[in-house]
């Protein structure tokens, strides 16, 4: 068995910010904003914390082979892609290799590192837990960078 373990650490009101790790590959992760247990605005909301099964398969929206996590409560097809806001997230899970507030930057180049580790591992789950830091950072910059 394979473990990701997605952190959630930063939060504002239009998105989640956290950090995943897979064995010794690490990125940033963007996902809409988190809702009390049982509150879901549609391709507003991050799906709960918890922990998914995760398989790969192909992606009618992508095209492509994709990550999908398994038995999301209140959610159905919640993948791992790239992106770069909350805009783009619709509940799924957007990975970069940086971050500004709201915001994950080098999406693409971080999900080419990711997904042939995801692909590669035998019966793959993921640990969503949310872990709150203080980030001055977030409380004196807007937007996010390019």
């Amino acid at each position: 068995m394979a473990e990701m373990l997605l952190r959630r650490r930063w939060y504002s009101d239009r998105s989640t910010i956290g950090m995943l790790r897979l064995g010794e590959f690490s990125c940033f992760t963007l996902e809409d904003r988190v809702r009390p247990l049982g509150v879901k605005v549609q391709d507003k909301t991050a799906i709960p914390a918890g922990v998914y099964k995760v398989i790969v398969d192909f992606s009618q929206r992508f095209q492509r082979r994709m990550p999908l996590l398994l038995e999301v409560p209140m959610f159905t097809g919640i993948r791992i892609h790239s992106g770069n806001t909350a805009a783009d997230t619709r509940g799924c899970i957007i990975v970069g290799e940086w971050r500004a507030p709201d915001w994950v930057g080098d999406s693409r180049k971080a999900f080419n590192k990711l997904f042939p580790l995801i692909e590669a591992a035998d019966d793959l789950w993921v640990t969503v837990i949310d872990e709150p830091v203080v980030d001055r950072r977030t409380s004196d910059q807007e937007g996010g960078g390019g």
